[in-house]
């Protein structure tokens, strides 16, 4: 029986063709996502905010009544609640700062909290609470240092691995894509204003490590054509090693896609960002591997010369002795 193939042997795509263009479009979307996090923000999370944070579900509404809610908390004087839907249309998360001196008397905010999930139960019988969330000011700020710090040492120490596996115009090149995955999917969380969370940290981790395993495949592929075609283009030598590893992408992604794609329709919601930020990741960390690690070695000027050993004086003398002998 013949062997379904998603992509053909003699597949033969021009990528490198639209890489002008695509760069383009790419720093546009990274200039973009950026402005979006400093003008707009993520929606922190308790986790990195610290507070109280109660989840709640209307069982018996099509929609939870938001402004009911943020009036009759805003009443018990804690100051103005932060109310999003979570998830469906009638389910919630009522966050609210530590009230004061809740640092020295954690009393105070399990108080708070009762009185929140108190209020909400009296006023609407068909309130469900879900959840709810403690996380002090100190602990929080600790946990998006550490967290961010997470990133930053994770994408560095990938591209100083890649540096010394290949050559430093990879590393660079390997770097470029993982800021580009990830610029773009905190751009998607500011957009949308999903909760960002630790959940979302270990969700961009997970992706910087497809998108990482992707490149290096392709990076591996370059540089083995470029030892054995050593007078192609460059253009052609990055376009044949790209479809050389198209249908080990293709098989891969489409694999992961139709379990995230589940995920995300039958899933539960309280790992709907993680899901959705692993999905984004899954088509920028293909897309960076084509279209941003490999173009970049261009105008990196690697050629087939870069792997060709330089011969030292020494290595010259001889040759010329052995070519007059």
């Amino acid at each position: 029986m013949k062997l379904l193939k998603l992509v053909p042997d003699d597949t033969n795509i021009r990528f490198l063709r639209w890489r002008v263009p695509f760069y383009a479009i790419s720093v546009l979307l990274m200039a973009a996502s950026l402005a979006l996090v400093f003008t707009k923000g993520l929606n922190l999370g308790v986790d990195f905010i610290g507070g109280q944070m109660v989840r709640t579900t209307f069982t018996q509404s099509a929609e939870a009544p938001v402004a009911e809610l943020r009036e009759q908390i805003g009443a018990l004087g804690y100051g103005e609640p932060i109310i999003q839907q979570f998830g469906k249309p009638n389910e919630v998360s009522i966050r609210m700062k530590l009230p004061a001196g809740a640092e020295d008397d954690p009393t105070l905010s399990d108080t708070m909290a009762r009185r929140i999930t108190a209020t909400v139960r009296q006023q609407h019988p068909d309130a469900r609470i879900d959840g709810v969330d403690s996380v002090s000011g100190k602990v929080s700020g600790e946990l998006f240092r550490t967290g961010m710090t997470a990133l930053i040492a994770a994408m560095i120490a990938i591209s100083i691995y890649i540096w010394i596996r290949f050559e430093w115009q990879f590393g660079v090149g390997a770097l470029f894509a993982l800021v580009h995955d990830v610029v773009l999917t905190l751009g998607l969380f500011a957009l949308t204003g999903m909760e960002f969370d630790l959940n979302i940290v270990a969700a961009i981790l997970t992706l910087i490590g497809y998108s990482l395993n992707d490149t290096i495949v392709v990076y591996d592929r370059i540089r083995e054509n470029l030892k054995k075609y050593r007078r192609m283009p460059m253009p052609e030598l990055l376009d044949l090693s790209v479809n050389e590893t198209l249908s080990r992408t293709i098989v891969t992604s489409l694999s992961l896609l139709i379990t995230l794609v589940t995920l995300l329709i039958l899933g539960p919601d309280v790992i709907f960002g993680f899901t959705a930020a692993i999905t984004l990741g899954i088509f920028v960390g293909t897309y960076s591997s084509i279209y941003m690690a490999a173009p970049i070695l261009i105008w990196l000027k690697v050629n087939p010369a870069s792997f060709v050993p330089s011969e030292s004086a020494v290595d010259k003398q001889e040759q010329a002795a052995r070519a007059r002998g």
